[in-house]
């Protein structure tokens, strides 16, 4: 009955380790955790621990929720944000087997027992204390449900042998259903909950502001679950998909949350002459008024994660490498094409790499470092290679017959020099090496540019994720308006946004379609773009063998300038999502513990 409680041996050691007459530590008991603040406390924090928070140490494949080094293994680079080392989109999309009803177990057991053992706190503790264990369930619910869809739903401890086998395996839920108990927790936790809270764990407003997330989400699967569906008897009995007519209610209570969260929290703004300043530090500020709900790292805490590492090419770091770069697609975003190319068709001609930034919104130089930028002292000289005269329209370099092929210059080293110019930067770009970009780009979000070239090695970045912040939640309403039919909402909410990023304001006729390109430029790289494709089911039509691109700088030697041309991203991977990845398959060893989890996700 205790096996759960285990994990906390080693924070429990405050219980008189250095006496002799004290039961044996391998059996912690009720009293050791609910007799006083420090039990409890650190019962919690097992549960937070646990928490499915896609933080810089997620990937989706292999282990899952790893926590290797390999950084690089992105979502975004399952789903064109960036370019990266997944050969298709089935390396993500077919799951990783999460089933967390041992964490959830965890909680359970907390909710029922913490009231038997009140008479020891006050009441506002075991309501804060309840509080977040509902929150905290809520949070493995939300996982589990935007993955599978219907499954069961636990709200008691389970004991076996006390239970029999057939009482343990029990059925799946309806998705709906799912989703409303995902409400009614956060319900319960924003009413007993109080205002503020220790750093990294909940209030209210972080209950609030996880309900807008999750309602949005179930709001898009009922309104847009049956465009895009693989029938068979898990939709049929109601374990994936969502009724329609529920879609509006969804999204109420999304926008309701999210307004609830207002005023308690507030955008970064704290160098507003600076906005792209501005922008990359409300990453790095851990006093940020943005910050909703984080998880920190340290050294000391053997916690440490690899960011600084492994989205930066060797050139700048200690060790590590990178491959996931920001596609030019996702660039394109937030101007359209770049002004890359005249009117005539012809390559407009740079002095140097760095003229291309000239003009660009502050936000996206916030979060992509471009050719010319600049970091811990050291340029981004990212270079294709050199031509010695380009003649012509760049469509036309990039057709069957180039014809300017004869006099191109290419390399896969950046030792390689051609009439003494280096032919590639030394952050490349690279045709036979991983560790430089293949875009033309680099993620500079949460990277830490005060750090030491020397402490940019695996294992030694502290920098904290952010896994809510208060521009989300704004995004969630200003979804959720659209949806409603709010447009003025809406825009307002959008605005607010621009302002802070130094975008202009938008106005007039404004469509769902505006408001879901600010969130993919908003939240880029922060594990959101690709669970957005899945709930506005369009990731098959956004990827129907779909390859990026990159926009590639080359000198021209006799001309002494720059040009910059848009190629297919040198790693050529095409990307085609299956209608049945919109939900994971019911992990088979689950399956084979429990046939009543039956019938497992449409074609699985």
């Amino acid at each position: 009955m205790y096996n759960h409680m285990k994990k906390l041996l080693i924070i429990l050691l405050f219980i008189s380790c250095n006496k002799l007459d004290v039961p044996p530590l391998n059996i912690i008991q009720d009293k050791d955790v609910f007799n006083n603040e420090n039990g409890v406390t650190a019962y919690m924090a097992t549960i937070y621990k646990a928490l499915p928070i896609e933080d810089f140490y997620y990937r989706q494949e292999g282990s899952g929720f790893d926590r290797g080094w390999e950084l690089f293994y992105h979502p975004g680079a399952l789903c064109g944000e960036l370019a990266g080392p997944y050969g298709g989109t089935g390396d993500g999309a077919g799951g990783f087997g999460y089933w967390p009803y041992a964490d959830i177990r965890t909680v359970n057991y907390l909710i029922e027992n913490l009231p038997k053992n009140a008479i020891n706190f006050s009441k506002e503790k075991v309501d804060q204390w309840l509080g977040e264990a509902y929150f905290c369930r809520a949070y493995f619910y939300f996982a589990l449900v935007k993955r599978y869809g219907g499954i069961p739903i636990i709200k008691t401890v389970q004991n076996y042998p006390e239970q029999s086998l057939e009482e343990l395996q029990v059925h799946r839920d309806k998705e709906v259903d799912v989703w409303k108990f995902v409400a009614a927790d956060l319900d319960s936790a924003y009413n007993l909950m109080p205002e503020t809270s220790a750093r990294g764990r909940a209030n209210r407003y972080v209950a609030a502001a996880l309900k807008s997330r999750a309602m949005l989400y179930a709001g898009s699967i009922a309104k847009y679950g049956s465009l895009n569906f693989v029938a068979g008897d898990a939709r049929d009995q109601g374990y994936a998909g969502i009724p329609a007519a529920e879609a509006n209610a969804f999204f109420q209570q999304a926008w309701d949350a999210a307004h609830l969260v207002e005023g308690h929290y507030d955008l970064y703004k704290k160098k507003p002459d600076n906005k792209e300043q501005n922008y990359a530090d409300l990453f790095l500020d851990g006093d940020s008024p943005e910050n909703i709900l984080v998880r920190d790292y340290s050294l000391t805490s053997n916690t440490a994660h690899s960011w600084d590492a492994t989205m930066t090419c060797r050139y700048m770091t200690a060790d590590g490498l990178s491959r996931a770069y920001p596609t030019l697609e996702f660039v394109e975003r937030f101007a359209g094409s770049l002004p890359v190319v005249n009117a005539d068709g012809t390559p407009r001609r740079f002095n140097n790499t760095a003229e291309l930034m000239q003009g660009t919104e502050p936000r996206l130089l916030a979060t992509v470092y471009f050719p010319g930028a600049t970091l811990r002292g050291r340029q981004f000289d990212t270079q294709r290679g050199i031509y010695d005269h380009f003649t012509g329209t760049a469509a036309a370099e990039l057709g069957n017959n180039p014809p300017n092929l004869s006099s191109r210059h290419l390399s896969g080293s950046t030792d390689a020099l051609y009439n003494g110019k280096r032919i590639i930067g030394f952050t490349g770009v690279s045709t036979n090496g991983d560790d430089m970009t293949r875009t033309g780009f680099y993620v500079r979000k949460y990277v830490d540019y005060k750090r030491d070239q020397s402490q940019c090695g695996l294992y030694m970045s502290t920098q904290s994720w952010i896994d809510i912040r208060y521009a989300e939640v704004l995004l969630n309403r200003a979804e959720a308006a659209m949806e409603l039919n709010n447009t003025s909402d809406a825009i307002t909410i959008l605005n607010q946004i621009r302002d802070r990023a130094g975008a202009p304001a938008v106005s007039g006729v404004i469509t769902i379609d505006t408001v879901r390109n600010e969130r993919c430029k908003e939240l880029a790289f922060e594990k959101q773009f690709w669970w957005d494709l899945r709930r506005w089911r369009i990731a098959d039509k956004v990827l129907d063998n779909t390859k990026f691109h990159a926009l590639l700088p080359y000198y021209v030697a006799d001309e002494d300038k720059y040009i910059f041309l848009r190629e297919p991203e040198p790693f050529q991977r095409s990307y085609t999502f299956e209608k049945k990845f919109y939900y994971e398959p019911i992990p088979g060893g689950e399956l084979g513990k429990n046939p009543n989890l039956y019938p497992n996700n449409p074609n699985f």
